[in-house]
């Protein structure tokens, strides 16, 4: 990318990023049946950018849902940024993207969470480095091979037109990447993550690169809302609602300790309620709970969230 086009990609980039956030809360609202998402558009303050930040909250279907489009530049990039790519530094920045989490109320649906994002560090006189990534995973409290395999299927349609060892690859991101190293456990089920995606690092054009994106972008709602559609009826016990809560720490535990998005958030000053929206409203933690032998509950460890290849399943 010639620097004189910097310009009118980020724009782009920006009209689609919108647009999908828009499509989601729109298509989530419909599924829920009683409340839409409240918009909260925001500004940083100290630094140039801003954003839009989506909430639902104590839906009949959605406990808690946050849909967030924000925007940042700036002159310094944090250090999670530039410890793994010492050739940003002393470059100016764009990041930009939409992310997401949704936590249902019915402990039979799972979890889901996806994040599309676009980055360019640009300087004077020379050409711009940028690049894409993103993902979408599915984190469920009671296992089931239908939803576990139908993710996987439109996780696998979203990767069919760039190669035969594009979803393979990007589900093995992913089930390496959401990963509690202090639990030795994965925190779901997986699907899809990359990053760093560029000429470089794939061989395809910035227009090949952003339509991955936007595959991505676009299947993961194709992929979530017929299993919520399907699960957010489904009878429960006290007893499974409690797992849940309990299974929600794992959840909370990933993105304070482990997930970079967080921690680029909070480097780069941004906005502490949209960065922390991800949490679950309800959440609880006990000492060394360990389920019952070959109970549903522990199903869920034992079998679902040990990585396999679920469209062999």
């Amino acid at each position: 990318m010639q620097p004189s086009e910097a310009s009118t990609k980020i724009k782009a980039v920006q009209e689609y990023l919108l647009a999908l956030q828009e499509d989601i809360c729109q298509q989530l609202s419909v599924e829920d049946g009683s409340k839409e998402f409240i918009v909260d558009q925001w500004d940083r303050e100290n630094i140039v950018g801003g954003g839009i930040t989506r909430v639902m909250e104590d839906g009949a279907v959605i406990e808690k849902g946050g849909v967030n489009y924000s925007y940042v530049e700036g002159t310094n990039l944090p250090a999670s940024a530039t410890a793994h790519r010492p050739e940003l530094a002393g470059r100016g920045f764009k990041a930009m993207g939409v992310s997401l989490v949704i936590h249902p109320k019915n402990p039979k649906a799972p979890t889901s969470h996806m994040n599309v994002r676009f980055f360019i560090a640009e300087k004077d006189g020379e050409e711009p480095i940028w690049w894409f990534g993103g993902g979408f995973d599915l984190t469920p409290y009671y296992g089931n091979k239908e939803d576990c395999i139908d993710w996987h299927k439109i996780a696998k349609q979203a990767c069919e037109p760039y190669g035969k060892e594009t979803y393979p690859k990007y589900k093995k991101w992913c089930d390496d990447y959401f990963y509690l190293k202090h639990r030795d456990e994965h925190r779901g089920i997986g699907g899809l993550f990359f990053d760093d995606l560029n000429t470089d690092s794939s061989d395809w054009s910035f227009d090949q690169c952003f339509e991955f994106m936007r595959s991505v972008g676009d299947h993961y709602i194709k992929a979530y809302r017929p299993i919520l559609a399907k699960r957010k009826r489904e009878t429960f016990s006290e007893a499974q609602r409690e797992f849940q809560l309990y299974r929600r720490g794992r959840y909370v535990e990933f993105n304070l300790v482990w997930d970079r998005g967080t921690l680029f958030g909070l480097q780069t000053g941004g906005r502490t309620e949209s960065i922390l929206m991800s949490l679950p409203n309800v959440v609880n933690w006990r000492y060394n709970y360990q389920p019952q032998a070959e109970s549903p509950e522990a199903e869920l460890t034992d079998y679902y969230l040990k990585p396999k290849d679920w469209l062999s399943v």
